[in-house]
C-alpha cells in the first residue's frame, strides 16, 4: 500500500512539472501578436506602393486601348459606351482597379483633349494623399 501511495505521488510532483502555465502561454502569444504587428506595419507602405504602380500599369493600357479605339472610330468612346467598349483592345477584361473598384472614366476630359481614366486610390474618394491619393491618367507615371 505504502509502495501505491509513493508513486501516485510522484506521479503528482512529475505532473506538475511538465506542462505550460496559462502566463507562460498568455506570454508566448503576445511576443507573437507583437512581432506580427511590427511586420505588418512595415509591410503595408510597401504593399500601397505596390497597388498604386499597378494602377498606373492599367491605367497606361488603358489608353492605349483607348487611342486604338480612337484610330479605329476616329473618336473616344462615350461616357455612356464606357471603358467596356475597349475590350477588344485588351487581351484580358476589363480591370477593375487594385482596391477592387471600377476606373472612372470621363470623356470629354477635364485634363486635356484625351479621356480621363481614374482611380480614387485605397479610399475611394475624390483627392487624398498618401495611399488615398488618386491614380490619374494625366499624370506622367
Amino acid at each position: 500500500m505504502k509502495n501505491i501511495k509513493q508513486k501516485k505521488a510522484r506521479r503528482r510532483r512529475l505532473a506538475g512539472n511538465v506542462g505550460i502555465t496559462l502566463i507562460e502561454m498568455l506570454v508566448v502569444v503576445t511576443i507573437i501578436a507583437l512581432f506580427s504587428s511590427i511586420a505588418y506595419q512595415r509591410l503595408t507602405p510597401a504593399l500601397e506602393q505596390g497597388r498604386r504602380t499597378a494602377a498606373k500599369t492599367q491605367i497606361e493600357n488603358l489608353k492605349a486601348a483607348l487611342q486604338r479605339f480612337n484610330i479605329d472610330y476616329a473618336r473616344f468612346p462615350t461616357e455612356e459606351e464606357g471603358l467596356e467598349v475597349l475590350r477588344p483592345y485588351l487581351s484580358q477584361e476589363i480591370p477593375m482597379d487594385p482596391w477592387q473598384r471600377p476606373y472612372i472614366y470621363r470623356y470629354p476630359g477635364e485634363h486635356g483633349p484625351e479621356p480621363d481614366v481614374i482611380s480614387f486610390g485605397a479610399d475611394g474618394e475624390e483627392g487624398g494623399e498618401g495611399a488615398n491619393e488618386d491614380v490619374v491618367s494625366w499624370r506622367a507615371i
